[in-house]
């Protein structure tokens, strides 16, 4: 069962997505941290949502068939798992308050759900266009 979603999930997945990262950033504008130490915590709210999109396309293309390298299935998951990590370390050692720290994790976790929400209906919605896959064609 391959449906086109929604234009209200379409339009509630990226409204959470721009919610959650825009709350994290003003976090971070806001915070009373060195420039490098923001610079981290953006950085790994990039290198999360990246990791969390490549994840979900990987994990969707073995699901249709579509080969995947299990160095880049791995790859994904790794990533997607690392970039949390990185987060829970770099706020378990920060000079924060535990409702900051609290905000900016669930901010980013928000951020991550809703960029996996994203890519999952822009592919639903693409696949409804296309036609129909032939043997040996790849879509990206």
């Amino acid at each position: 069962m391959n449906q086109k979603p929604s234009n209200a999930f379409v339009a509630a997945s990226w409204a959470t997505l721009l919610t959650g990262i825009t709350a994290y950033l003003i976090g971070l504008w806001n915070a009373d941290m060195l420039l490098n130490e923001k610079g981290y915590y953006f950085a790994i709210l990039m290198f999360g949502l990246f990791s969390a999109i490549s994840l979900q396309k990987s994990v969707r293309d073995q699901l249709e068939g579509i080969p995947v390298t299990n160095i880049y299935y791995g790859l994904s998951w790794f990533s997607t798992i690392l970039a949390i990590v990185l987060l829970t370390v770099g706020l378990w050692n920060a000079d924060l308050l535990l409702s900051e720290k609290g905000f900016y994790g669930m901010s980013f976790l928000l951020s991550l759900f809703a960029a996996i929400a994203v890519q999952k209906n822009t592919r639903d919605s693409l696949s409804r266009e296309m036609p129909s896959k032939q043997e040996g064609e790849l879509y990206y």
